[in-house]
């Protein structure tokens, strides 16, 4: 029988890579109610519509350590007026090592911010949930095609020829 220490094992992958979750913590949270408390007195036929934004950063901290941060955006309209607002920056500090250079960006752009998420989600839900308002979840993403799309974009642009001025 295997014995359990209770440590955080560390993830592996198919080259020997090692990446440790070291901690895990909310950087920022700003919320504005800016409807309120008119918005709780009378009946809303009309449910928010939701505008997220989403950005995820990093910064290497030290030798193979790095901080993760993944931004979420939330603007809660009806019609034209914000009734909500609210940014969460949700942080984390990973230990990676054994990881070709190669391989470092995509996995700092794509996994760090998917181990992430999932915080950044309850932190939304319950500061949603505290400004007086039915809790909202985020939608599951994919941050691995949005990597992807922001990289095409990128290419896109540096393809794009410059005009020149005759």
């Amino acid at each position: 029988m295997a014995e359990n220490t209770g440590a955080a094992q560390p993830a592996t992958t198919e080259h020997n890579a090692q990446i440790r979750i070291l901690k895990i913590y909310v950087k920022d949270l700003s919320l504005e109610n800016p409807a309120a408390p008119q918005i709780f007195l009378f009946q809303q036929e009309t449910m928010p519509a939701v505008e997220m934004g989403l950005r995820a950063e990093a910064n290497k901290i030290a030798d193979d350590t790095y901080e993760s941060l993944l931004t979420v955006t939330l603007t809660f309209k009806i019609e034209d007026k914000t009734v909500l607002l609210v940014e969460a920056k949700q942080a984390g500090i990973f230990n990676i090592t054994g990881l070709p250079e190669a391989a470092l960006q995509p996995l700092i752009a794509t996994h760090l911010p998917s181990v992430l998420f999932p915080y950044a989600r309850e932190t939304v839900a319950s500061a949603v949930g505290h400004a007086g308002f039915p809790p909202f979840y985020l939608p599951p993403t994919n941050l691995e095609a949005l990597y992807q799309q922001q990289l095409a974009a990128k290419a896109q642009l540096e393809e794009a020829p410059t005009g020149a001025i005759n």
